[in-house]
């Protein structure tokens, strides 16, 4: 079972990976803590009961670190997280913080868990690269992505019971309160009003047909049909209500801004993916009602019917092609 943990936020994450860590290193794991720059650790101090094996755990002091991501089928490699040439990565900016850690003797060992997937050949690079700048063994350094992290929750699900997560193919429930609250949220976003509240609608194209046109991957494409098509119908007849015609045209500038700044941007981003992850980031972060876990898949279902009732993106007509060539 595959679980939404890009849903979830980086506090939530925290403490799944804590419940996981008391597991694999011993009850007296202690919770994510802000340190003095700024950094959020978590810590183990003695002998580990699991890891890397019963026949020969580690003993000493181990830090443990989480890094979330909103995104959705994001890696280790991607140059944000981490680039050999740049500091400006999310870990470049841990790599000095690890160093003085190991340089105080309050490091021996470390661990890093992050939702993102981890190859091979990036889990040597990466892990070879701060046993070289921290001066640890790379025996005593061990990093985790989405695979694995599936396999110790498979082994511990009481964990993820404990942790509250949510499946991705379970039931997102609806409410018109809810959505209510999300459409409002999403309007206080909009940086200015730009909107025609008497757009005339979009004409439909087929899914598979946009999806080429905007260049979104097909395997984003379908995670997104899967995981938020269902609610399209809920959403549409929650806005066609006539006590939400403000709810609606609310709804409708949101749109229009967002499709504005999308053609402005469009250049920018390789893909559409791509450009519905950095959305969502950046919604995430403005507004502290969307990025709350009960509101956070409601959001993304949301972005997701705009672009599949054909409000956002390339929909292969002239205008739309005009737009977003000049």
């Amino acid at each position: 079972m595959r679980f939404a943990y890009e849903d979830l936020s980086a506090e939530q994450f925290e403490q799944l990976i804590v419940l996981l860590c008391q597991r694999l290193l011993g009850v007296a794991v202690q919770g994510f803590a802000k340190g003095p720059d700024g950094g959020r650790d978590a810590k183990f101090v003695g002998t580990a009961e699991l890891h890397p094996s019963k026949m020969a755990p580690w003993v000493g002091t181990t830090i443990v670190q989480a890094k979330h991501t909103n995104g959705y089928n994001r890696n280790f490699s991607e140059t944000d997280f981490f680039n050999t040439s740049a500091m400006n990565t999310v870990l470049g900016k841990e790599i000095p913080r690890i160093k003085t850690l190991r340089e105080a003797k309050q490091l021996d060992h470390y661990m890093l868990f992050a939702n993102r997937r981890l190859a091979g050949n990036a889990e040597t690079e990466i892990r070879d690269h701060i046993a070289m700048q921290c001066g640890i063994p790379a025996s005593s350094i061990y990093l985790c992505g989405l695979e694995q992290l599936e396999i110790w929750l498979k082994r511990f699900p009481e964990v993820a019971n404990e942790a509250d997560l949510d499946p991705v193919d379970s039931p997102l429930i609806v409410s018109s309160d809810d959505l209510a609250e999300v459409v409002q949220a999403l309007a206080r976003q909009r940086d200015s009003v730009v909107a025609l509240l008497d757009d005339p609608p979009t004409t439909r194209v087929p899914y598979d047909q946009k999806n080429v046109l905007n260049n979104m991957s097909a395997e984003y494409a379908k995670a997104q049909r899967r995981k938020y098509l269902k609610e399209t119908g809920k959403i549409r007849d929650f806005l066609a209500a006539p006590e939400n015609l403000d709810l609606q045209r609310m709804y409708e500038s949101v749109v229009d801004e967002f499709q504005l700044k999308i053609i402005a941007k469009r250049e920018d981003f390789q893909t559409f993916d791509t450009v519905m992850e950095h959305l969502i980031d950046l919604l995430f972060s403005r507004d502290p009602i969307l990025r709350q876990h009960a509101h956070k898949r409601l959001t993304r279902a949301v972005l997701f019917y705009m672009y599949w009732n054909c409000d956002i993106g390339e929909v292969g007509d002239a205008s739309a092609n005009q737009a977003l060539s000049s």
